[in-house]
């Protein structure tokens, strides 16, 4: 038997100490339930029983503060838990009742963070299923949820996300330009046949001047060889150039016109 020596409130529920040195945290209700008070004799099967019931109650009060920021999956509940040190059988207890009162529901969070991600991030729907996948949500359920990420909001997204590639890379290629926005979107996870269509539909500006541009990055990098003896420094310049997406018949026009000056 054990003697209860103090039972003191803390943040998160009551420590109970006992004359031989035993300490645990409680719930209240667990105070109540077995009637525990100070100078209280308690045997080792219910000191077991307790400590079992702080568990879950100090878990399942975690878990709803937990859930009280935002809508979480039923993987992060389990790892958060576990980081707080709650028993595996008392969080698997925790996450049955969370279910039962509809507060944990994989399906709900998933099709929650579609609606999200389509309103106020760039993702696409590869890039939204990696993040579900994080989040621990199984396949079939993150498929289900895609399903409100049709081809139209694609398209919507992906155009946003062209027409600021756009701006960003304006003074360079049309071409290069295109390469970029082709991998920025496989890379946020549009689909395929989205990326083409996209692609397809890019306007550029009418009065853009290709040459200008070139003449902008040749200057550039004429100036970073310019040491270098004729024929070394117009294979450089060729092939950098050329990498950037300009035309053979630009590039060497350039190169011509730049040579010219120099004599």
């Amino acid at each position: 038997m054990e003697v209860i020596q103090s039972i003191k409130k803390e943040k998160t529920g009551y420590l109970l100490t006992t004359k031989s040195g035993l300490k645990m945290t409680i719930s209240e209700d667990s105070l109540v339930k077995h009637r525990l008070l100070k100078g209280s004799e308690v045997s080792e099967e219910l000191l077991n029983q307790v400590k079992e019931e702080a568990s879950f109650d100090i878990g399942y009060q975690k878990a709803l503060n937990y859930l009280s920021y935002q809508l979480r999956s039923e993987q992060e509940i389990k790892d958060y838990l576990k980081k707080q040190e709650i028993s595996y059988p008392q969080i698997v207890k925790i996450i049955d009742k969370l279910k039962e009162l509809s507060l944990l529901n994989d399906q709900v969070f998933a099709e929650s963070y579609v609606r999200t991600a389509i309103r106020t991030t760039d993702k696409g729907p590869q890039g939204v299923k990696e993040f579900l996948m994080k989040k621990g949500v199984d396949g079939g359920t993150i498929d289900e949820a895609l399903g409100l990420f049709d081809h139209t909001h694609q398209l919507v997204l992906g155009k946003k996300l062209t027409e600021k590639m756009l701006r960003k890379y304006q003074q360079k290629s049309q071409k290069e330009r295109t390469n970029k926005i082709r991998q920025q979107l496989f890379i946020k996870g549009f689909h395929g046949d989205v990326i083409t269509q996209l692609i397809d539909e890019l306007e550029f500006d009418e009065e853009e001047d290709e040459y200008s541009l070139l003449v902008k990055q040749g200057d550039k990098l004429w100036r970073r060889h310019e040491r270098l003896d004729s024929r070394k420094r117009n294979q450089k310049m060729k092939q950098s150039l050329y990498q950037k997406g300009f035309s053979f018949d630009d590039i060497n026009r350039y190169i011509e016109e730049k040579e010219m000056e120099l004599e």
